[in-house]
């Protein structure tokens, strides 16, 4: 793996907030806030201040269990480095990793269970990344967890689109994503990175303190003057 540049946290934000924003959670701030989440800018502490009360209105449980010295660099991955990557074991994914999290198994498992008349919903929303994936546009940014280049690595956002991405030839899957990665020598102590009862005890807590945090309260962020209204994103793409 090679670290290419170094990212602030307010760009993972805001390329965060724009995977999430097609929830139903956001339908009531959809209208005034698109255009500060879908053409951010970074320069605006306004505007960043937006984005991240936007995100931990869904994902603050998630952000807040992330070390408080996490560097995120955008990264360029080698062949080798996909036998170290994980898939987040959340959901559906534990069914499917049949309790082998390697995203190169996973996605074993997924290619094996495709098929064009299946209705099941999981391989349908594969089925239309991979097709997304394929065509013209913006990279697709996806990010991962870690401790260093040289340990295993965890899919923190884009567990569908990374293993999508897999099912295509690999010179596609790599012109096509756009990786960043958060380094911490304390990772180990995220629930999300390693589960054991001392980092899923941190979680439950932080859960508790979300219910009466006033960080996602939107009342309290003034709007971006020119705020326009934008379609609402028609698919998630976790």
């Amino acid at each position: 793996m090679k670290r290419l540049r170094r990212i602030v946290e307010d760009e993972v934000v805001a390329e965060f907030l724009k995977a999430e924003f097609y929830h139903s959670r956001f339908d009531p701030d959809r209208a005034q806030f698109a255009a500060c989440v879908h053409s951010p800018n970074l320069m605006d502490e306004n505007e960043n201040a937006i984005r991240r009360a936007l995100l931990f209105r869904k994902r603050g449980d998630m952000w807040r269990e992330l070390p408080a010295d996490t560097q995120w660099w955008e990264v360029e991955l080698e062949p080798q480095d996909l036998e170290r990557i994980n898939v987040f074991p959340r959901a559906h994914w534990r069914g499917i990793s049949d309790g082998d999290f390697r995203v190169l198994q996973v996605a074993e498992r997924v290619r094996e269970r495709l098929n064009p008349t299946s209705r099941d919903v999981f391989l349908s929303k594969i089925r239309l990344l991979q097709a997304e994936l394929q065509s013209v546009g913006p990279q697709s940014t996806i990010m991962l967890i870690g401790v260093d280049e040289t340990r295993p690595m965890t899919l923190l956002e884009g567990n569908h689109r990374f293993v999508s991405a897999l099912l295509l030839p690999r010179e596609i899957m790599m012109r096509r994503l756009r990786l960043v990665c958060g380094f911490s020598p304390n990772m180990e102590s995220c629930c999300w990175y390693k589960t054991d009862l001392a980092n899923l005890f941190h979680y439950v807590w932080n859960r508790i303190k979300d219910l009466w945090t006033r960080e996602a309260d939107m009342s309290r962020r003034p709007a971006r003057s020119d705020d326009a209204v934008m379609p609402a994103a028609t698919q998630g793409k976790d």
